[in-house]
């Protein structure tokens, strides 16, 4: 009996001993399990290794600059940047430049005998050459038989040069004739301009109008109107005639 007992509560024994460890069992698993390991993405992402033969990163990489060689690139504009002061040097040179210009074009003309009539631009200088030759070719063109001094004063204060003689040449009928015909010319300036006016030369067209009488046995006095040019100078602070032109060539 007590071996049978035993035997029953041995049974009972290993029963529940086997009880627990299948209980015992699972919490240890579940505790000492390790866990599952990550998912290896970058193995499922990567692409299978290529076999000899197929074109790998490197190659695609020559293929894309290959391709970009082909294709036409876009062209960007260039911007300049240019400082300040190099545009102010630049100015500087050409205004310097056209300065020079200017100043070398001023002298030519200065040179040229047109460019140096004042006569437009000196308004008193041409007034007074106006007024003076205006006098003098009324005193020398002028001849009354009872005073020829006059006339004679009148050739040393206005007239120089070869405008002595020419003036001697015209007059000479006159002077001849005036005694017997009692001849008084006179010769009145009605208007004349300032041809040429270049410092104390000056040349001027005249216009006059004359009158010739005869004071003899039967008084008769007879107009004209002249027209002719002269040259003048300036000496001793006046102006004289120094040549006659009365355009008879």
């Amino acid at each position: 009996m007590s071996t049978t007992r035993h035997l029953v509560n041995r049974q009972r024994r290993l029963a529940t001993v086997a009880a627990a460890e299948r209980t015992a069992a699972p919490a240890a698993a579940t505790t000492t399990a390790p866990e599952p390991a990550a998912p290896d993405t970058e193995s499922e992402d990567q692409p299978e290794a290529l076999s000899e033969g197929e074109p790998g990163e490197e190659n695609e990489e020559k293929e894309k600059d290959e391709e970009g060689e082909k294709a036409p690139r876009s062209v960007r504009p260039v911007r300049l940047r240019v400082s300040l002061p190099a545009v102010l040097c630049v100015l500087t040179v050409l205004l310097g430049s056209f300065a020079a210009w200017s100043f070398t074009s001023a002298g030519s003309l200065r040179d040229e005998p047109g460019r140096q009539n004042t006569a437009l631009t000196d308004i008193s200088r041409t007034s007074e050459v106006k007024g003076q030759i205006a006098e003098a070719v009324g005193a020398v063109f002028s001849y009354n038989y009872a005073s020829p001094a006059k006339a004679d004063t009148a050739v040393k204060s206005y007239l120089v040069g070869k405008a002595v003689q020419q003036h001697k040449d015209m007059l000479a009928e006159v002077r001849a004739q005036a005694p017997k015909q009692k001849l008084v010319l006179t010769t009145t300036v009605t208007e004349s301009g300032v041809e040429l006016l270049d410092g104390d030369r000056a040349r001027l067209l005249v216009f006059a109008d004359q009158s010739n009488t005869r004071t003899g046995k039967s008084e008769e006095t007879t107009y004209a109107a002249a027209m002719f040019a002269v040259d003048a100078v300036r000496r001793g602070g006046s102006w004289r005639i120094s040549a006659i032109d009365t355009f008879s060539r």
